[in-house]
């Protein structure tokens, strides 16, 4: 390592504002490379390499530069035309509009996991092969992600329960490349007094002569909000209060016959984050929609689509925190303090060590859930069990740790991470939304134990990381009592302990799983560093620590190299 003394030359590479625009993100992660082998058939790997090292490229580069014009040009409704006309239309900058081809388009990610013939491969992907292409794209940019998913959403949810007639007429425009033929979708679902308690809608539904519904009320907080398909929670004329009355129905904003159906947009929200997408609210004033599946199990058909979107947000909490970590090691190679690259010193390595632990957590749950998924489509016996309950869990714990990486991650830029020129500011905006789109922390911890109790979730999980841990050669020392105790809070708080514990208990699961799986991963593709950052989440995330005790801890090279090499 190079001493710089004060007041001399910094070396040749030294940055006094160092800047990693144009660095290709995927190239900049070889973790990624070296772990998409454990997830990816090889054929499809080969197949998508080039495709992801193209998008690592784009997304440190192009899409970045559009994300960062998108975020301070938001979408503006225009209540009527320049004639005069009464008619609604939401104006996006042309940032957004391009980074709409790269992900609709180019990359057919809400195409991908239904139809073959995206990206040239023949046949639908895993759902490993989207969340990989997922990651890259959401480093750049995170607010278009949330169209793109409840539209893959919205399409699974219809070919699900949907009428063949509905699936026949618009599963083409949902799944087209084309930007022209493409309808997107959202979902429709808050209320002013029904949030996270959906038995509390109020938008009601009435029969119309031809078999359709004719939806009134008000929504509150509608995301993509002139999407082309809209899943929708309302009640039907004479259906019992609560839960058992609401009802799934599928919303189109133009009519077959090609009228604008009866609904306005009352108006943009101004947001924390996410800016470059439009979220508002809307008054349905008699608007037409179809219901979907059965009268009375909206909420129960809307959960597949919500626990589809609540995975996507894991992956994008998981992805925002890779950047970060990305922009932070760039930094700490580069910029110098008392006389030396921050990187070499103590704190800041321990800084580093711990944002670097919480976005691999990230990483290895998006992968392990997205196999679970792949299963369970596939109706493997005991895989849905397991997806429903390491879906909460990457979804409460992955975007709450993605709020604190982005935001150490600025510190280590300094004060320039303060300011809008840099990914930084953005990066801590956008992750705050994690944590409340598709439920709340509270909610979705309470979830996780209401899939241990209705699902047999817990039993499937516990199993799970049972054979991990018998896959994994010399496994870490104190994990299995570690995980039996996890396990047994959590039946406790299912049962005698009370819902009070829920995220203590949701935490524990979340961390054991991941120390587990990383461990499993290190083995599988010979990887030391992983297993070294497994033992840092079992040290520093769950056995118990005196907090008055020195604790030195040495962390070597290799956990924090230089994501610039080879740019």
């Amino acid at each position: 390592m190079t001493i710089i003394r004060p007041n001399r030359p910094a070396p040749v590479g030294a940055e006094a504002v160092p800047d990693s625009h144009g660095l290709n993100l995927f190239r900049a992660d070889p973790m990624l490379a070296a772990l998409l082998p454990l997830y990816l058939p090889r054929d499809l790997l080969d197949h998508l390499a080039p495709h992801l090292d193209r998008l690592g490229g784009l997304a440190g580069g192009r899409l970045a530069e559009l994300a960062a014009t998108a975020d301070v040009n938001p979408p503006v409704l225009n209540m009527r035309t320049r004639r005069g006309e009464d008619a609604q239309s939401i104006a996006y900058h042309p940032a957004y509009r391009d980074l709409e081809r790269t992900a609709f388009g180019d990359y057919g990610l809400a195409a991908l996991s239904h139809r073959g013939g995206v990206l040239d491969w023949p046949a639908p992907m895993p759902a490993a092969a989207k969340y990989a292409i997922t990651y890259l794209f959401v480093q750049a940019e995170f607010g278009l992600c949330c169209p793109v998913s409840m539209t893959d959403s919205l399409t699974r949810t219809l070919r699900k329960f949907g009428a063949p007639a509905l699936i026949d007429r618009y599963l083409p425009a949902l799944t087209s490349q084309d930007m022209d033929e493409l309808f997107q979708g959202a979902m429709f679902m808050t209320e002013q007094g029904a949030g996270s308690d959906i038995a509390n809608t109020a938008v009601t539904a009435a029969p119309l002569p031809d078999g359709a519904w004719a939806l009134t009320g008000d929504k509150w907080f509608c995301s993509n909000a002139d999407a082309e398909l809209a899943m929708v929670l309302a009640r039907p004329e004479g259906a019992p209060p609560g839960i058992k009355g609401v009802s799934l129905f599928l919303l189109p904003r133009t009519l077959p016959d090609g009228t604008p159906n009866r609904y306005r947009i009352v108006r943009l929200k101004e947001k924390l984050g996410t800016r470059s997408m439009a979220s508002g609210e809307i008054r349905l004033e008699g608007a037409v929609a179809w219901m979907i599946g059965e009268p009375g199990a909206g909420m129960r058909q809307m959960a597949d689509m919500v626990n589809n979107s609540r995975l996507s947000n894991g992956v994008r909490a998981a992805g925002m925190m890779r950047k970060a970590v990305t922009e932070a090691l760039y930094i700490a190679h580069r910029r110098i303090a008392f006389g030396t690259p921050i990187v070499a010193l103590p704190l800041m390595r321990r800084q580093l060590a711990k944002m670097l632990v919480r976005a691999e957590q990230a990483r290895t749950m998006v992968f392990q859930t997205a196999e679970a998924l792949r299963r369970s489509d596939a109706g493997e016996p005991g895989a849905y069990a397991l997806l429903r309950i390491l879906t909460p869990l990457i979804k409460f714990r992955a975007c709450r740790d993605a709020r604190v990486v982005t935001g150490d991650a600025m510190e280590v830029r300094g004060g320039c991470g303060y300011i809008e020129d840099f990914p930084d500011a953005r990066l801590v905006r956008d992750a705050h939304l994690g944590s409340i789109w598709e439920g709340t922390s509270n909610i979705v911890a309470l979830d996780v134990l209401r899939a241990a109790a209705r699902e047999g979730s817990l039993e499937a999980l516990e199993a799970h990381l049972a054979g991990l841990r018998a896959a994994t050669p010399d496994p870490l020392p104190g994990l299995e009592e570690a995980t039996g105790r996890a396990f047994a809070l959590a039946r406790h708080a299912g049962g005698e302990g009370g819902a009070e514990l829920a995220r203590q208990a949701a935490t524990a699961l979340y961390n054991l799983a991941s120390a587990t799986a990383m461990a499993w991963e290190a083995a599988r593709a010979d990887l030391p560093q992983r297993r070294s950052l497994a033992a840092m989440v079992l040290t520093h995330r769950v056995l118990p620590r005196d907090p008055l005790a020195p604790a030195p801890e040495e962390i070597g090279d290799a956990l924090l190299p230089d994501p610039g090499e080879g740019r």
